[in-house]
């Protein structure tokens, strides 16, 4: 009969107890929200600027800052849904206003990348897609700086 590797981790698992729980919160702290809508919003404008300098062209610059937007704003209005859900009193209500709230920002999204062409003259697809990009990729980043896992949470 062959263990799996599952069966193998089950075996080993251990709960922690509330000092072991509040040690590890310490040591990891959940990153906020507002903290990537706010790099975001940083990104956005540096893009922004640095495509209108780049091109000496005002629609360009404004393409990008639109860009960044259509990133910017639905986050924010997802971080305000969910900085709302933590009072929740159900681990299931506050699972599905996370998709309701996912749900709204890509909504909310993809009918401003809709509008974009009836909002700006001219419209410079590629600066929006610049901008939106690079100010999206700042999830990633975020993840990325986050402190590493530097020990084990089983010590043996």
């Amino acid at each position: 009969m062959r263990v799996s590797e599952f069966d193998a981790d089950e075996s080993e698992f251990k709960p922690l107890n509330a000092e072991e729980a509040r040690a590890l919160r310490e040591r990891h702290p959940p990153l906020s929200p507002w903290r990537v809508v706010i790099w975001q919003a940083g990104v956005g404008l540096l893009v922004a600027l640095l495509t209108w300098g780049l091109t000496q062209n005002g629609v360009a610059g404004a393409s990008a800052a639109y860009g960044a937007m259509a990133v910017v704003l639905p986050a924010a209005l997802f971080a305000r849904g969910l900085s709302r859900q933590k009072r929740a009193a159900h681990a299931g209500s506050a699972l599905t206003g996370f998709f309701v709230w996912e749900m709204v920002k890509i909504a909310l999204t993809v009918a401003m990348l809709l509008l974009a062409p009836r909002l700006i003259l001219n419209l410079n697809w590629l600066a929006l897609l610049a901008g939106f990009v690079v100010t999206m990729k700042v999830y990633w980043v975020a993840m990325w700086l986050r402190p590493a896992r530097r020990d084990s949470i089983n010590k043996n």
